[in-house]
């Protein structure tokens, strides 16, 4: 991965970890079971790629753009997205590890979470706003100061957030995951 512009490329098997790669652009590019985990993709631009099977683990994604980045059954515990360009910020998930990420202030309005386990991530002060946790689990997962209005998370569970803290105006809660709304008040409901 030497050249600067990578268009219409697949990138299968590739193992780049503990490595720096920056200063490129990939566009419509595929990357399929690579290991990028420990690895600096600071700087780079990522439009309309898809991310499937790979372990991104730890990357660094510092002044990064993510447009249209969809990740499937993918690994990235410990990615700190609040570093990534804010404009055209895009990104999809779906079947993969996203523990311990962090997604402060970043805009995910209908952001598409679907079967994913991310446990003990963080989303302060983010916009969530129609965003969808499709059979997500949010175990310990930190929502403060962040807009969930019209969010879905009717098939989410081990979630907890606090409606006092959080806009949640219009969001959708399965009767058993809103019991997740109450749990600051110690309640034993049976």
């Amino acid at each position: 991965m030497t050249e600067t512009f990578h268009q219409d490329k697949t990138f299968d098997q590739i193992s780049y970890a503990d490595k720096t790669v920056a200063g490129r652009e990939f566009e419509n590019c595929t990357f399929t079971h690579c290991d990028f985990s420990n690895s600096n993709f600071s700087q780079n631009s990522f439009t309309d790629c898809k991310f499937e099977d790979c372990n991104l683990s730890m990357v660094q994604l510092s002044y990064s753009k993510l447009q249209d980045v969809s990740f499937v059954n993918c690994k990235l515990v410990g990615v700190d997205f609040s570093h990534c360009h804010d404009f055209l910020f895009s990104v999809r998930f779906k079947g993969c590890s996203l523990d311990y990420t962090y997604f402060g202030k970043k805009n995910l309005k209908k952001t598409l979470f679907e079967t994913c386990s991310i446990k003990e991530a963080n989303f302060t002060d983010a916009d969530l706003t129609e965003a969808s946790f499709q059979s997500c689990d949010l175990d310990r997962t930190v929502f403060q100061r962040t807009n969930l209005e019209k969010a879905d998370f009717r098939t989410a569970h081990n979630y907890t957030l606090d409606p006092e803290l959080n806009r949640v105006k219009k969001a959708k809660f399965s009767p058993q995951g809103a019991l997740g709304l109450l749990a600051k008040y110690n309640l034993v409901i049976k």
